[in-house]
């Protein structure tokens, strides 16, 4: 009986979730853009989240103009679904509403190989490929082992190495994934204008000024200070309420 009422909610909460995402698709679709962010953030609230719904809700605040709300949820959906083409195309044209035009130090070399290619998936999605993978291995070990022809047993033979190598690469991908997803705290600027200064204190002086939408990574947490790195490596200390950690 207590599974019954377990499933039954479990139900009800799934179904009353998808009539709030379709309210707020709806709403957008109607130019509501404002009642579209209420309907998507209450969604949130019910600790209903995904790609889809942090990606509609960028749109949302992308289209009121928002750039400090627009950027931080397409962020968030880009940490769900990275390398998503068209996350990543809106966040360009909301990164365009900035005022901030902070150059990001390029990655150069083998560390810029490896983490274009590592970015491709999540360190979940890596996982899941390695599982995909192993579970074709065992099918190729299997056929090679009940194959009847030499050709076919070379075919699986070679066949069994390649997804071999491709389970290595993707256990490595993971693991270089998420170590990078552990490390790194990125956060958005939310205050209109926030110094950055040069100890964590008020009275310090500032080194600069940030501005709403501006990306930020923080390194260390004094109080409700935050030492930060800019994109292009230069650091600094902020007010805690001037950011929003996306993770």
């Amino acid at each position: 009986m207590k599974n019954l009422l377990y499933l039954l909610l479990v139900c009800t909460t799934l179904v009353s979730a998808q009539n709030g995402f379709d309210k707020g698709n709806e709403l957008y679709r109607k130019e509501k853009y404002a009642e579209a962010v209420t309907a998507y953030e209450n969604l949130l609230k019910t600790k209903k989240h995904s790609a889809e719904l942090y990606f509609n809700l960028g749109n949302a605040y992308y289209k009121l103009n928002k750039v400090a709300p627009a950027i931080y949820n397409y962020e968030k959906a880009l940490l769900l679904c990275p390398g998503d083409r068209e996350i990543a195309n809106n966040l360009k044209f909301a990164h365009k509403m900035m005022i901030d035009e902070v150059k990001e130090t390029p990655k150069v070399g083998f560390n810029k190989m490896v983490s274009d290619f590592t970015s491709k998936l999540s360190y979940d999605g890596w996982a899941w490929f390695a599982v995909s993978c192993s579970i074709l291995f065992l099918v190729f070990f299997c056929a090679y082992y009940f194959s009847a022809t030499a050709l076919l047993k070379r075919l699986f033979f070679f066949g069994m190495i390649l997804l071999a190598v491709l389970i290595l690469l993707s256990v490595l991908s993971a693991i270089f994934e998420k170590d990078r997803y552990d490390s790194q705290r990125p956060a958005i600027v939310f205050a209109v204008a926030a110094p950055v200064k040069s100890e964590p204190k008020a009275s310090a002086a500032d080194e600069i000024t940030l501005h709403e939408g501006t990306k930020v990574y923080v390194l260390e947490t004094l109080d409700n200070w935050r030492r930060v790195e800019l994109p292009d490596g230069s650091d600094g200390w902020m007010e805690s309420n001037a950011i929003k950690e996306v993770k």
